[in-house]
């Protein structure tokens, strides 16, 4: 489809040579107009571009670009004016246009100008449906559970969102400590900023400083150029400190620094750098028990720990295996192209009483492998990985109290439906409308199986 270019000139021989070449010569949709007011009016109609003359009768031609911009920030406008001053030039560039051209037209520096003009919007406009896939992607709705646990996380979440707040998250590897930071940015006020991943524990001792705040040339051996650090990689956005646990208490020092008076040096530098970062930080271990064992600053714990948010094990909130196993066949089958129905009766018994020690990681893994091994479209013991398999023929099967008895009246494939319709109320607050859309059914549908299994729309 041809890029549509608005052409804004009250001089009737500037609009008839730009529409030829345009049009006839550069194959572009062309709208014309002689008044900048009727132009802002049209504008619902999404030019790829705009070639906008700066003394219209009208309204002055700068006027029109601010508007422009108010409204579509990255649309492209090149500015055209038969004044010729660097300083009408200057302005044009200073409000946000593209490019400046004075008259007499410059046919030849135009045409590439434009091209430029409509593949830098392009880019953007694909930057833009990316970041807001990410978004999405990173939307509470979809962080599944059906734990109460979590849900009071998610809600304490809910209050760090739109502040700086220094987070400490902590649970065991494996539970989504990472999602749920990365949940904060993107639903906060810094989520079209950068979100940089440090992870303290993969990254040599020795390098990790330099990581985190670059270095100069010649600084240390092997410091061939300067390097940019993470924290002014993420200016303006968050910073994601994960295993915080394993940084050692000189870099501590440091990282204190950057918390109490936003500012640190590159390694082998004198340039004071302002940093103007969030910082959210996860841990595995405990830190109160580290502070206690001199192992861990007391200062940056109290820094860290402003606003703590704990996320429970898998074997803590056994309800949101039930709801996982349904949420990640969905995903495998999608992303693998199969046509996975569901899981047999005795593997969803032996999912469901399975510790998990690595939490939803762990189970994430295992569907995936049992998606990819599965031979027909039901998931049976046989493709399940021999450490969990073992540890069930090993173990007495301590009733847990789990929903997959023998003698429960519920099968296990309606209680994923009946936990999925209490996941799916609870996370659009009982929106019968959204949480149809949701699962994929009609609200008649929705009400017949919320009547089947006893939920009411205010029953969590």
């Amino acid at each position: 489809m041809n890029k549509l270019v608005f052409i804004i000139d009250d001089e009737e021989s500037i609009l008839k040579m730009l529409t030829h070449w345009c049009k006839a010569q550069w194959n572009y949709n062309v709208r014309t107009f002689t008044s900048g007011n009727n132009a802002l009016a049209a504008l619902q109609e999404n030019p790829d571009l705009v070639l906008l003359d700066i003394m219209l009768p009208d309204i002055n031609g700068n006027d029109v670009l601010k508007a422009i911009k108010s409204k579509n920030p990255q649309l492209p406008v090149i500015m055209l004016s038969a004044q010729g001053s660097v300083e009408v030039a200057l302005e044009s560039i200073r409000l946000g246009a593209f490019d400046y051209f004075p008259k007499p037209i410059d046919k030849n520096r135009l045409e590439p100008a434009i091209r430029n003009a409509l593949k830098s919007y392009d880019l953007e406009q694909e930057l833009e449906k990316l970041k807001e896939n990410i978004r999405m992607d990173y939307s509470f709705d979809n962080i599944v559970s059906a734990d109460d646990n979590m849900q009071e996380a998610f809600r304490m979440v809910s209050k760090v969102l739109d502040n700086d707040i220094t987070v400490l998250i902590t649970g065991e590897s494996g539970t989504g400590k990472e999602l749920i930071a990365r949940a904060i940015h993107y639903n906060g006020n810094r989520k079209n900023a950068p979100f940089v991943v440090v992870n303290c524990a993969s990254i040599p001792r020795e390098l990790l400083e330099s990581e985190l705040f670059g270095h100069e040339k010649g600084s240390f051996t092997g410091a061939h150029q300067r390097k940019i650090g993470k924290f002014e990689m993420a200016r303006g956005g968050t910073i994601f400190l994960d295993e915080i646990g394993e940084m050692e208490m000189s870099l501590q020092a440091k990282i204190l620094r950057v918390i109490q008076q936003k500012e640190f040096e590159r390694i082998g530098g004198n340039e004071i750098i302002k940093s103007d970062v969030r910082i959210i930080s996860a841990t595995n271990r405990d830190l109160k028990q580290m502070v206690e064992s001199k192992l861990f600053r007391e200062d940056l714990y109290y820094r860290l720990n402003s606003f703590p948010i704990h996320i429970p094990p898998l074997r803590e909130r056994r309800r949101d295996i039930v709801v996982l196993i349904d949420h990640f066949l969905k995903y495998f089958n999608q992303k693998l192209g199969r046509n996975i129905k569901g899981i047999s009766k005795p593997i969803l018994k032996i999912l469901y009483d399975y510790e998990w020690p690595g939490n939803v990681r762990e189970l994430e893994n295992t569907l995936e492998r049992c998606v990819i091994l599965s031979d027909g479209d039901t998931v049976d013991v046989d493709v399940l990985p021999a450490n969990i398999t073992n540890q069930m023929r090993t173990s007495n099967l301590v009733n847990k109290g789990n929903i997959f008895e023998e003698n429960s009246p519920v099968i296990p494939f309606e209680k994923l439906k009946e936990e999925a319709i209490k996941h799916a109320l609870r996370i659009t607050d009982n929106n019968i409308v959204e949480a149809a859309r949701k699962l994929k059914i009609g609200r008649a549908t929705l009400y017949r199986l919320m009547d089947k299994y006893n939920i009411s729309a205010d029953k969590k």
